[in-house]
């Protein structure tokens, strides 16, 4: 995934430059993709397969073995990953339960938020369960205000590679929050700032989460974690008023925080939270339950969003740390799809993951053609061809539907496309310069330099291979 946009990397996976297409019949006096490749100049190392989808065949190709990181091309095997086990059908929820019952507004036993895993729990959401909770009755809890967040493994970040201030890179657990990151805002100078978890309809204020404003160029920002968590920020990067989304390390207190902040605003008072790793016999008082699963996958391949990718991998793996759900993913993969390939999350934010971009290809025409992954196709990211002039041809004779990746000089791109015969094609294109990319100090790694020029070239490079084959007998 892209990790030089600094304030919306969490929402966007962009192809950047567009699929120019020249004229079709144009295919005798294009250049060879041995041409295209050399013209890119991109250091590290290339790699491209396609195939047709009907018979298997490969049709073009250079060096189709090479060992790549997927960055979020990763995002496709976990998209069959998640279908195979949990179902285009499945669906989180998220609970209030009581250990006794409510009478004259009164809990007198304990009040649980129990998080069954769902990815997209957001502000508005958890204020909805709330509004609804007041509408029920209730007012305080005699009790203890419990937490179980253990339906999956608390995380502290996905990655420890990236700058600590990187908002595609959260936290987890089975509890999840606008994506796992909380919202610093500040005034002009930065004479006030404060910490928030916005929604449309509700906007409380965080205040676990510290923020301190100092006087000092750089570093921007730094974190730490010392019995809460403390940003600080430099007053010279807040010349004029903002906010950016930063990552939640600790997740279930920080969603704890907001619902107690939203139950106060109804009216219901709560004690104290406290974590719990085992449920008691309960009742339900509020069940919400997520978007079932498909629609879930369409929002994270065209978002890339890293913490869905991480949640739902989690889940249909069942294990209890990301590298060992990795692992299982990457078992299936071989065993399903026959991918050979080597996962270390199920995003593609960690850089030592390794896949070829023919094995990639292959999985993808592998998984289209199981029961559980035939509506792969129709969940990637439909790509517009552009001509010569960068105007979209919408509707156009080319279909492409992909999945993009991009970390600091890695950029991929793998999907299929339909020819204006009909045939369809599956294809898979990787750049990459891993050891650029490891030269890059970590707290530099937002926008290197050369970063932004490297991927342009790669990009370009992705659009003119896509123009050969639209052509491709």
């Amino acid at each position: 995934m892209a990790a030089q946009n600094l304030t919306r990397r969490w929402v966007l996976a962009g192809l950047g430059a567009g699929l120019a297409a020249p004229a079709l019949g144009a295919a005798q006096s294009a250049p060879s993709t041995a041409d295209l490749v050399a013209k890119a100049k991109l250091t590290g190392t290339t790699g491209f397969c396609v195939a047709d989808v009907a018979t298997g065949q490969i049709l073009d190709s250079f060096q189709p073995l090479a060992p790549v990181p997927p960055a979020s091309v990763a995002k496709t095997i976990t998209t069959l990953f998640a279908l195979e086990h949990l179902g285009a059908d499945h669906q989180f929820t998220t609970q209030v339960l009581a250990t006794q019952p409510v009478n004259a507004g009164t809990l007198t036993g304990d009040l649980i938020l129990s998080g069954g895993g769902d990815p997209t729990l957001n502000t508005d959401s958890l204020g909805d369960m709330v509004a609804a909770l007041a509408r029920s009755g209730l007012k305080r809890v005699s009790g203890r205000f419990l937490v179980y967040a253990n339906a999956l493994p608390a995380l502290t970040r996905i990655s420890a590679d990236l700058p600590v201030e990187a908002g595609y890179d959260p936290g987890l657990s089975g509890l999840s929050l606008n994506y796992n990151r909380v919202n610093l805002e500040w005034s002009k100078g930065g004479a006030t700032a404060r910490m928030t978890s916005p929604g449309v309809h509700y906007l409380p204020e965080v205040h676990g989460i510290k923020v301190s404003v100092v006087d000092r160029e750089t570093p921007v920002f730094t974190y730490s974690d010392q019995g809460a968590e403390h940003w600080t920020v430099s007053r010279d990067a807040m010349k004029k008023e903002g906010t950016r989304w930063l990552p939640v390390r600790h997740v279930a207190p920080y969603v704890a925080e907001v619902f107690s902040t939203l139950c106060a605003m109804q009216g219901i008072s709560l004690p104290a939270p406290q974590m719990i790793d085992v449920l008691p016999p309960t009742t339900p008082l509020i069940t919400w339950p997520s978007a079932r699963l498909s629609p879930i996958l369409r929002e994270m391949l065209k978002y890339s969003t890293n913490i869905t990718a991480e949640t739902l991998g989690l889940s249909a793996s069942g294990a209890r740390s990301l590298r060992e759900s990795a692992m299982a993913m990457q078992a299936w993969a071989g065993e399903s799809l026959g991918m050979s390939a080597s996962f270390v999350d199920h995003s593609g934010l960690g850089a030592a993951s390794r896949v070829t971009a023919q094995g990639m290809m292959q999985a993808l025409m592998a998984g289209e053609k199981r029961a559980s992954g035939l509506g792969l196709r129709a969940l990637l990211k439909e790509i517009s061809l552009k001509d010569e002039n960068g105007s979209a041809l919408i509707g156009g004779p080319v279909k492409i539907h992909a999945k993009s990746g991009t970390l600091n000089f890695v950029s991929g791109l793998a999907g299929f496309m339909t020819q204006p015969s009909g045939r369809d094609l599956a294809f898979a294109i990787f750049s990459a310069d891993p050891a650029r990319r490891e030269a890059v100090p970590v707290a530099q790694r937002e926008k290197p330099p050369g970063q932004k020029a490297w991927v342009s070239r790669a990009r370009v490079l992705q659009n003119g291979l896509l123009r050969q084959w639209a052509s491709l007998a």
